[in-house]
């Protein structure tokens, strides 16, 4: 199977996107949710309301089906009708124990809502990538696939069959998948960065061949020979989508996957170093330096008081 860079950021964030409730609603309502710390996401799956979001000056409207995801700290109203005076949420769900709730005669309108877990030290790599907002709308190319997971969920969530739970877990993490595929499919208005990178088929062969073995020394005439381009012309245009020249980015990502090994492993550092395509530690502690703004061991301390063993 060909490398994935993007499976890969999203196991390095260890992203996990995780249905927290939802309820119904019939005749006027309004609620207020509290900004978190956290990505938001909610899906329409019956009826419509309108979305007023803390920073827009305009209400926004969603259908059946529309999908929004919120990446930022921002506060949110869904309501019947944006004229109408909003309840607190937290007024509602906390303290219930309940994870699915009705407003009036729950006949209108249904939804579910839920957040994406990261990694505390490297959730920033995805959740500081993204928009702070992303209204995927039924009517997009992947309008099919979001309205059966959303079925299916609503089926695995009423019916409760044995493995309920997990089946949940899987179609939640799929549907937050088909949220950013969607987004990508936008990526010529994407800043430029990594996730827009993903999404240039022009340099993805160079991107594979990066994450695939990150290890090797790769040279710009390979990467650029991959991508049926010359050295200069995929070397400008690599750094205009993904803000960083091709040899930069892989040195990142080594980084990337350095912290993770030095976070979660008792790995020597030399070790670390050679698994990484670095002959001598030295090198590699130098490139760590420069990128992480502190030395292996010293991340190492930093992150977990694991104290480096002596090789």
């Amino acid at each position: 199977m060909l490398a994935d860079p993007f499976s890969d950021i999203l196991s390095l964030t260890k992203a996990e996107a995780i249905v927290t409730g939802g309820f119904t609603a019939g005749g006027p309502w309004s609620i207020a949710f509290p900004g978190r710390d956290k990505i938001k996401f909610f899906a329409v799956v019956k009826g419509g309301c309108w979305v007023t979001l803390e920073g827009e000056a305009e209400p926004i409207r969603f259908e059946e089906g529309d999908i929004g995801l919120l990446a930022r700290k921002r506060s949110f109203v869904l309501s019947s009708d944006p004229a109408l005076q909003p309840i607190d949420a937290m007024s509602i769900f906390t303290g219930t124990g309940r994870r699915l709730m009705t407003l009036g005669d729950g006949n209108d309108f249904a939804h579910i809502g839920g957040h994406v877990a990261l990694d505390p030290l490297r959730g920033g790599l995805l959740s500081d990538i993204l928009p702070t907002w992303i209204h995927t709308r039924a009517a997009s190319p992947q309008a099919a696939i979001f309205r059966w997971l959303l079925d299916r969920l609503i089926e695995e969530r009423d019916i409760g069959q044995p493995g309920a739970a997990l089946a949940s877990a899987q179609l939640t993490q799929l549907l937050f998948i088909e949220i950013l595929r969607s987004h990508l499919s936008a990526a010529d208005r994407m800043p430029a960065g990594w996730l827009r990178a993903l999404a240039e088929p022009r340099i993805a062969p160079a991107l594979r061949l990066m994450h695939g073995e990150p290890s090797r020394p790769w040279h710009l005439e390979e990467l650029a020979g991959a991508c049926a381009m010359s050295r200069t012309s995929f070397a400008v245009h690599f750094k205009s989508v993904s803000g960083v020249a091709p040899l930069a980015y892989l040195t990142e990502w080594r980084m990337r996957l350095a912290e993770r090994t030095l976070r979660e492993t008792r790995t020597p550092i030399a070790s670390v170093a050679r698994s990484l395509g670095y002959t001598s530690e030295s090198a590699f502690s130098n490139a760590f330096k420069r990128v992480n703004g502190r030395s292996p061991s010293a991340y190492r301390v930093a992150v977990n008081g694991v104290f480096e063993e002596q090789n």
